[in-house]
């Protein structure tokens, strides 16, 4: 199931409920503000080096674009709107709101 998150952690916490929920393999999307969270080097980095562990990690490239954010978490992938679409044709989807 792949999992979307669209709010900023430093606001809301709509990742970490997210995250509990979470099996081995699910991929996790940051949209809008939720990429925020993959932003590199900020307080919730070691919990998304600890989510790649068993689970892929993307972001959505003009979220991240947009919100200036540069560089990313090492090991999340970057995707834009082609690769959000083909994420959600590839899995059931579950968006955290």
């Amino acid at each position: 199931m792949l999992y979307t998150i669209n709010k900023s952690p430093f606001e809301t916490s709509t990742m970490q409920t997210a995250l509990r929920f979470l099996q081995p393999g699910d991929p996790v999307l940051f949209i809008e503000d939720g990429v925020y969270a993959v932003q590199g080097d900020n307080r919730f980095s070691s919990d998304i080096a600890e989510l790649m562990r068993n689970n892929p990690v993307y972001a959505l490239s003009p979220d991240l674009e947009a919100r200036g954010i540069g560089g990313v978490t090492d090991g999340v992938t970057c995707v834009g709107y082609d690769g959000f679409v083909e994420l959600v044709e590839e899995h059931r989807t579950n968006t955290w709101l």
